[in-house]
């Protein structure tokens, strides 16, 4: 009996042993989960470098240099914070075909936005609309237009103009003989401009336009014109004229020397800033009055597609002209002869070329025509 009961045992504790070696052991408890690696930090998204195009199609004149010059300068600094890249320009003489070409380059290089000195007030409209639609920012400079989606930086062109006009009508007491000279006949700006002259004169029927003649806003051509109509018209007694012809037209009238200088009106440039001077050391009588068509309009300008371009929300109740999308910059004090010894002060370090002029800063841009 004890032997069996040895054996019952002994078989049992074998099967335990075998049942033991085939049962797992049980698991490890489960290590805390690691920590998940940090992502890597992504870069700062780069903010978008802008590039603004010029085209300007009309080079023959010391505005159009300075307006350049200013650009340039102004876009500089941009470039040195990293908004902008060098400004790309067309600029040539050209016709109406010519200036259109230069939008399609410009478009061709993927600007982001284009200021554009127009040559014509209705021929470039299609296709600076065209840059529109490509989502081009387009900004006339200088002279307005009526094109769908494009804004306009200038002055009151027609007001510079009556300025300049009244102080004429009412220097002659409202009565005599006068000839003009206009610039280019169908610029945008020259159009606007006589239109203001008419208006002005319009009130004054007892003075008489004798003649008008393009100077195509070129000095010596101004000088010839006007030396045209004095031969002609020997008792003159005043003229209106515009920009540096201006000066043009001064000199005709010191080499023709007539018993009686007839009124003229003049331009803010420090070479005729220093011919009036001249002429007052023999004629102290002398009058006139020299108004500034400043080119920093189009430097304010680009300071306005920058912050544009940037996002800044604009105050449209602001906003201007025949379209409703004219930022108007206020005009530069006309010279007279009140203060005909500050402008001399001025131009005392500045070439003969200068035009009396002031470029918005960005601040007095944000605070004039944006949201504050």
């Amino acid at each position: 009996m004890s032997k069996k009961l040895f054996g019952v045992l002994s078989a049992i504790l074998l099967f335990a042993m075998v049942l033991g070696a085939c049962t797992p052991a049980p698991a490890a408890a489960p290590e805390a989960p690691a920590a998940p690696a940090e992502a890597p930090a992504q870069p700062a998204a780069e903010a978008k470098v802008f590039t603004i195009g010029i085209s300007n199609s009309f080079i023959s004149s010391e505005y159009r240099t300075q307006m350049i010059s200013e650009l340039q300068e102004v876009n500089k600094e941009y470039m040195d914070q990293g908004i902008t890249t060098e400004l790309v320009i067309e600029s040539a003489d050209t016709d109406t075909a010519g200036q259109i070409q230069q939008l399609q380059n410009l478009m061709s290089k993927g600007v982001d936005a284009i200021l554009v000195n127009p040559g014509d007030v209705t021929g470039l409209n299609a296709t600076l609309e065209e840059a529109v639609a490509k989502g081009i920012l387009v900004i006339s400079v200088d002279q307005e237009l009526a094109a769908n989606g494009v804004y306009n930086v200038g002055i009151d062109q027609k007001e510079w103009a009556k300025t300049s006009a009244q102080w004429l009508a009412e220097k002659m007491g409202g009565k005599g003989s006068i000839v003009e000279i206009e610039g280019f006949p169908g610029h945008p700006a020259n159009v606007v401009r006589m239109e203001g002259v008419d208006e002005v004169l319009a009130n004054y029927p007892e003075m008489q336009v004798l003649a008008k003649d393009t100077g195509k806003w070129d000095e010596a051509t101004g000088q010839q014109v006007m030396s045209n109509f004095l031969a002609a018209y020997p008792t003159l007694d005043g003229y209106w004229t515009q920009d540096g012809m201006a000066i043009g037209a001064l000199q005709a009238v010191l080499a023709a020397n007539p018993a009686k200088f007839p009124v003229g009106v003049g331009e803010a440039r420090c070479q005729f800033i220093n011919l009036w001077t001249e002429v007052l050391a023999t004629h102290p009588d002398f009058e006139t009055i020299a108004v500034a068509n400043h080119p920093g309009v189009s430097p304010t300008g680009l300071r306005i597609a920058v912050n544009l371009l940037m996002g800044k929300k604009l105050d449209e109740s602001k906003l201007g002209g025949t379209n409703g999308l004219s930022f108007v910059i206020p005009l530069v004090t006309a010279v007279t002869k009140d203060n005909l010894q500050d402008a001399v002060t001025l131009c005392q370090d500045k070439p003969e070329t200068y035009l009396i002029d002031n470029i918005m800063t960005d601040q007095e841009v944000l605070d004039a025509y944006f949201v504050k």
